[in-house]
């Protein structure tokens, strides 16, 4: 057998294989696992020049899979404003006014994490209530979800759209009695024309609308957007991970990425996808297939169409079956007519595309799943592992529909109301107390044999993998005699491993520790086994291998 480059000893190894799933040691060799067993194994591959890591009993694992997340837009959220936490009037000044000072040159002035209960219970924030934070810049609040967002007057009055604005379906621009703009905006088409201020110019956000920059760009803007990206890389490796699954994509990405590549900084395996938004014509798909063939090296990939269904159900955007329970004669409405959308994913899926569905209400699964199923009518049934983002809201008669069509659900356990941080309101009152047996339905899924991939969905929600991990042990019912959808240890870091690399289609090469495979591996600070649930959230990667390198230490 070959010499180790690099052993691992001493370690609590959870290698995600079925047929050996604990170990003691490692080696690798180049960029692959070369044996998986006990010390004495593994120590006799080495020799003077084999690198040797000594766990100290901590958990060592296959590197971890962000299965969701806008690595552009959440790296550059890091520079903004943060209202985690934030309540009520005062706090927010003290929040926003610092910021506004710190940054006397930015055109708008943006904060991430906003409460929908920002001003109190059922309290809807109005752009006067901003005013009276921030009167004289543009200022713009983002929820959590980063569906819904809400400006001053100024911001609103700068984009033209404090009288209103005719906008695309599915987005909203709240109206206040006196015919002016409320202050709350919903989904893209409504708060887009007020982030189009910001000083940036909205490169990093561009992929989320699947559109490339204007203009030609100079080599500090590149140089600055690349900074971002690694800024965004360099944090998701501290955390474990050594593959992303990025949700929104353009090809400026794809070249910004392409370059880090190069020049060796891509310390994660990077796929991007092609955004079918509902604006772009089906023939566009063309443009999907060409990126497939131009971005495929051992890192950097475009392998998948990302599609949005719906919106979020806190701003009752997404669409569901029956009325929302709060606003009777209200279901949402669908951002693709089912016609449309069964075109695309039966033109996708003839190319060989895996595609990828923002759905969060059960009307919006439902459609997903009727187009998956005309994708399969039309050109036979393969590997496709299509998959739905979210699952929030399922209707039981869909449910055999995942495994019967093998479609991945890509949860979040973050997401659940009151698991993590995210408020029970506006979400459990829209929902209706008599479907909440049916939110977030992991239980189900599992005893259906439906493949699970969990993400944060980052900035939406911490990337921090072991805060999602506590929140998927922890969850719990809503009322007694519901079923807490919760996870074991080791289903929630099967779904940051092999779940994950299965729902990339990467799982014959990553994903679990098995001789051969690559050797993507985290070294935890910790033996997550032994952690008590509530110091779980704060273990961190004491080191992280991609293909064999380091790519972090702490």
């Amino acid at each position: 057998m070959s010499r180790a480059d690099m052993i691992i000893l001493n370690g609590h190894v959870l290698t995600m294989n079925d047929a050996a799933p604990f170990a003691q040691a490692l080696a690798i060799a180049g960029d692959r696992i070369l044996a998986v067993g006990t010390n004495e194994d593994v120590l006799a591959l080495a020799d003077s020049s084999t690198r040797r890591i000594d766990a100290q009993q901590a958990t060592v694992m296959p590197g971890m899979t962000e299965a969701h997340l806008h690595l552009f837009s959440g790296a550059f959220g890091l520079r903004l404003c943060q209202l985690d936490g934030v309540h009520g009037l005062d706090a927010l000044r003290d929040k926003v006014q610092p910021y506004a000072r710190a940054n006397p040159d930015e055109a708008l002035l943006i904060c991430k994490a906003a409460d929908y209960n920002l001003f109190g219970s059922g309290v809807a924030t109005t752009r006067q209530m901003l005013d009276a934070a921030l009167p004289d810049r543009p200022l713009i609040l983002f929820a959590g979800d980063h569906h819904t967002a809400w400006a001053n007057t100024v911001a609103l009055e700068r984009a033209g759209i404090l009288q209103g604005r005719e906008v695309s379906v599915g987005s909203e621009i709240v109206m206040a009695a006196d015919g002016t703009a409320s202050g709350e905006l919903r989904e893209h088409g409504a708060f887009d024309p007020v982030m189009e201020l910001r000083s940036s110019g909205g490169r990093e956000g561009l992929g989320l609308g699947g559109v490339e920059p204007e203009g030609d760009l100079t080599p500090a803007q590149r140089a600055e957007d690349i900074s971002v990206l690694l800024e965004g890389l360099k944090l998701c490796s501290s955390y474990g991970f050594t593959s992303l699954h990025n949700m929104d994509g353009n090809r400026y990405q794809l070249e910004l990425l392409r370059e880090i590549e190069a020049d060796g900084g891509l310390t994660c395996r990077t796929d991007i996808p092609f955004h079918l938004t509902p604006s772009k014509p089906i023939e566009s798909l063309q443009e999907a297939s060409q990126l497939r063939e131009e971005f495929a090296s051992d890192r950097l990939s475009s392998r998948r169409v990302k599609m949005f269904m719906d919106g979020v159900i806190d701003s009752a955007t997404a669409v569901l079956v029956e009325d929302y329970a709060d606003t009777p004669g209200w279901k949402g409405d669908l951002l693709h007519t089912p016609e449309r959308f069964h075109a695309a994913a039966i033109e996708a899926d003839r190319r060989g595309l895996q595609i990828a569905v923002h759905a969060i209400g059960d009307a919006a699964i439902r459609n997903v799943l009727d187009g998956y199923q005309a994708a399969r009518e039309a050109n036979g049934a393969r590997d496709s592992r299509h998959r739905i983002e979210h699952v929030e809201l399922l209707h039981p008669d869909d449910l055999p529909r995942f495994v019967e069509l093998g479609v991945v659900a890509s949860m979040q356990p973050s997401h659940p109301p009151g698991a993590m941080d995210f408020p029970l309101e506006p979400w459990i009152s829209r929902v209706g107390e008599e479907r909440w047996r049916w939110a977030f339905p992991l239980d189900d899924l599992r005893r259906e044999g439906v493949p699970i991939a969990f993400a944060s969905d980052w900035p939406v929600a911490d990337v921090n993998p072991m805060r999602s991990v506590k929140a998927a042990i922890a969850r719990r019912a809503w009322k007694p005699g519901l079923p807490d959808h919760a996870s074991t240890l080791m289903q929630a870091l099967h779904g940051y491993t092999l779940g994950g690399a299965y729902a990339g289609h990467e799982d014959h090469r990553l994903g679990s520790l098995v001789p051969g495979l690559l050797a993507d591996i985290v070294i935890m600070d910790r033996d997550l086994e032994a952690t008590q649930l509530s110091d779980i959230d704060t273990a961190r990667a004491a080191v992280t291998i991609c293909g064999g390198q380091i790519t972090w230490e702490a």
